[in-house]
C-alpha cells in the first residue's frame, strides 16, 4: 500500500498536476473534487476520471489519488452521487471521500450515509481506502459528534472500517475570496486529533490555503497528519497571469480575462452578500475566479500572447509548495 502524504492539493490545473508528478518522493497527494475531474468531464483540462488517472499514473505511477468531497449533490448536478463513486472505484483512485454532509445535515441520516457509500464502494473495489467526516464551512461538528460519526460507521460497516485511513478534523479554517479568514480553535482541534487516534484514523484538515507558513507549522506540532489545499494554488496561477498582463499593461487582455471570469459565475460562491462590481473589483472576480476558465479556449488564446508564462506559472507553484513542505516538516 502506498505511503500518504502530509500534503495534498486540489488539480486546479494541468500545470498543478504536471508540477506535482515532478516532485521527489511523491510528496504531494492529489485531491479533485468532482467539479473539476468527473465521470463526464470536468473544468480542469476538461478530462474525465479515466482520462486524468490516465495521465497522472503515466506520469508518476506512485502519486496517491484521493477524490475530494465525493458524495451526493457534490458535482454539478444534484445526483445520489453513485455513478461517480463507481468510476472512481474503476479507474485507479487509491482512497475517497465519502462525502454526503451537503445534502444530508441530520447526524444519524449523514452516519448512515456514509456508511451505506462505503459499503457501496467497496463492492466496486475493495481495494479503495476512504476518509470520512467534512470541513467546517460544509457541517460543523462538536468533538462529541465527530466521535459518534466515527463510532457509529465503525459499527456499521464492520471489518470494512479497516479501509477508512482519514478522518476531517475541523480548526475553524474559513476561506472568503482570497483569504483564510477563520479563527484557529486550539483546543477543538487537538480533541479532535484525539478522537481520530482512538479509532486508529490519520488527522487531515480541509481548507489550509492562504495559511502563514508558522500556522501551517503550528497545526503539524499538535499532532496533525495531513493538510487540504487547493483554491490557493489556482490563486497562484491567475495572479502569475494577471501580473504579467499588468506589467505588460495589455488593458484588452485584462478586459477580456476578466469577461471570461466574470461570465463563469464562479465568483459568487467566494464573495459575501454584499459584493457589488467596481473597477477594482474587476481584479478581485479575475483572482477568485480565473482557475475556472484555464480551459476555455478564449483563456488559451490569451495566454499565447505571453511568452515564457508556462515556466513563470510552475516557478510559482513549486515555490509555494516547496514552503508548505518545508512548515511541514
Amino acid at each position: 500500500m502506498k505511503k500518504y502524504p502530509k500534503l495534498f492539493i486540489g488539480p486546479m490545473s494541468k500545470n498543478i498536476v504536471d508540477c506535482i508528478c515532478e516532485l521527489p518522493n511523491n510528496s504531494v497527494g492529489l485531491i479533485p473534487s468532482r467539479r473539476q475531474i468527473e465521470h463526464d468531464g470536468g473544468y480542469v483540462n476538461n478530462w474525465t476520471t479515466n482520462q486524468f488517472t490516465t495521465y497522472v499514473r503515466c506520469k508518476n505511477p506512485n502519486i496517491v489519488i484521493q477524490r475530494d468531497h465525493g458524495g451526493p449533490s457534490q458535482g454539478k448536478t444534484l445526483d445520489d452521487g453513485l455513478l461517480s463513486f463507481k468510476n472512481d472505484c474503476q479507474n485507479g483512485f487509491d482512497s475517497i471521500h465519502i462525502d454526503p454532509w451537503k445534502k444530508l445535515q441530520d447526524i444519524d441520516t449523514g452516519i448512515k450515509k456514509t456508511a451505506d457509500l462505503i459499503n457501496y464502494c467497496y463492492e466496486v473495489n475493495p481495494n479503495c481506502r476512504y476518509e470520512i467526516g467534512t470541513e467546517q464551512a460544509i457541517r460543523e461538528f462538536s468533538v462529541q459528534e465527530l466521535d459518534k460519526i466515527f463510532g457509529d460507521v465503525k459499527k456499521l460497516v464492520g471489518n470494512k472500517f479497516a479501509n477508512v485511513k482519514y478522518g476531517v478534523i475541523q480548526g475553524g479554517t474559513s476561506i472568503v475570496g482570497t483569504k483564510n479568514t477563520g479563527v484557529f480553535e486550539e483546543k477543538k482541534f487537538k480533541d479532535m486529533i484525539e478522537v481520530c487516534k482512538k479509532y486508529d484514523l490519520l488527522s487531515k484538515e480541509h481548507n489550509g490555503d492562504y495559511l502563514t507558513k508558522e500556522e501551517v507549522s503550528t497545526r503539524f506540532h499538535l499532532g496533525l497528519d495531513s493538510l487540504n489545499i487547493a483554491p490557493e494554488f489556482g490563486f497562484i496561477e491567475t495572479k502569475t497571469v494577471l501580473e504579467e498582463i499588468l506589467n505588460n499593461q495589455e488593458e484588452e487582455l485584462f478586459e477580456r480575462f476578466f469577461k471570461l471570469c466574470y461570465k463563469s459565475n464562479k465568483w459568487k460562491k467566494w464573495v459575501n452578500k454584499n459584493f457589488y462590481l467596481t473597477e477594482f473589483k474587476k481584479h478581485v472576480i479575475i483572482r477568485i475566479a480565473g482557475h475556472y476558465v484555464f480551459s476555455d479556449p478564449n483563456f488559451l488564446l490569451i495566454k499565447k500572447q505571453m511568452p515564457n508564462i508556462e515556466t513563470k506559472i510552475k516557478e510559482n507553484i513549486n515555490k509555494r509548495i516547496h514552503e508548505v513542505l518545508c512548515a511541514i516538516k
